[in-house]
């Protein structure tokens, strides 16, 4: 298996530079029409887009699930510190492609905003209510952050069935689409003449220990990072963050403590970031924003 998908790595880095891909993230979604925000008293607002990270999605939270105010994510965190008001657009379940079409294929984000309400209210899709957002808030937004692209892995594997030959297959098209996507994504982003600081947030291993997972989410996140050069977006490095913090457990991010518990094992985690994960990803974004020469424009 980690002979395998090493060699998928490989393969695929040729087109799209040195790659990896955590097998992450899983989420869902609501609906509504966008509406205007005053920057809550602070110095202006955030807009967070992208899956179940960025939503701060916890599986298996039953009941909790019908007030959104439940789940904290690092939107809210880093806006807090960076004082921005958090706006958080996120769909648990989100792929890039459905974040741009409501009939793209979809890893859970529909089913759960059919249920259950998101942070923001929209009946569209994820880029009509950012790009709506934007043309209301414009000068008061000074920094939009994406994270996507984690669902589309987990999308391929359920259609492969979990097989490493056909992940192998197909692991190149889905690169190359999540490429496009995320680029189409960040173009319509800029082109509403927003002029604060637009950032990709990567994603981290789930376990630094095993080279195939590791370097499948280095993958993703390569794409993730041409797509935000192509476009002059900053990218902050929740990869890095999370392997510092975890070499201190063996490279497992579990065991340091950044995912929440599987709730079908006592002994293991799932995908999503803990309370203490979230804070590593707010971490990460602020250095980022800051690390921007326009976040204090």
């Amino acid at each position: 298996m980690v002979s395998t998908l090493a060699g998928v790595w490989l393969r695929t880095t040729r087109g799209l530079g040195r790659v990896a891909l955590a097998w992450l993230i899983a989420g869902v979604g609501a609906a509504g029409p966008a509406l205007a925000h005053d920057g809550g008293g602070r110095g202006g607002s955030m807009l967070s887009l992208g899956d179940s990270v960025v939503f701060g999605y916890i599986t298996s939270d039953g009941p909790a699930y019908v007030n959104p105010d439940n789940f904290l994510g690092y939107p809210e965190i880093a806006g807090d510190s960076l004082r921005l008001d958090s706006v958080n657009a996120a769909c648990p379940g989100e792929t890039s492609a459905g974040f741009l079409s409501l009939t793209g294929p979809d890893y859970k984000c529909q089913p759960f905003r059919t249920h259950f309400p998101l942070h923001e209210s929209y009946g569209g899709t994820q880029l009509d209510y950012a790009l709506a957002y934007l043309g209301a808030n414009k000068r008061k937004t000074r920094l939009v952050t994406l994270s996507i692209g984690a669902n589309d892995v987990f999308l391929l594997q359920a259609e492969c069935g979990g097989g490493a030959n056909c992940i192998q297959a197909g692991l190149p098209t889905l690169l190359a689409q999540l490429y496009a996507n995320v680029n189409t994504i960040l173009s319509n982003l800029k082109a509403t003449g927003f002029k604060g600081v637009l950032m990709v947030v990567n994603y981290y291993s789930t376990d630094y220990s095993d080279p195939a997972q590791t370097g499948l989410t280095l993958a993703l996140n390569q794409a993730l990072a041409n797509a935000a050069a192509a476009n002059g977006a900053v990218v902050a490095d929740a990869f890095g963050a999370f392997q510092k913090v975890a070499a201190a457990a063996g490279g497992k991010t579990c065991l340091a403590g950044l995912l929440n518990g599987d709730p079908q094992n006592q002994q293991a985690c799932d995908v999503h970031p803990s309370l203490s994960g979230q804070r590593l990803l707010a971490k990460a974004v602020e250095a980022a924003y800051r690390g921007s020469k326009r976040w204090d424009d």
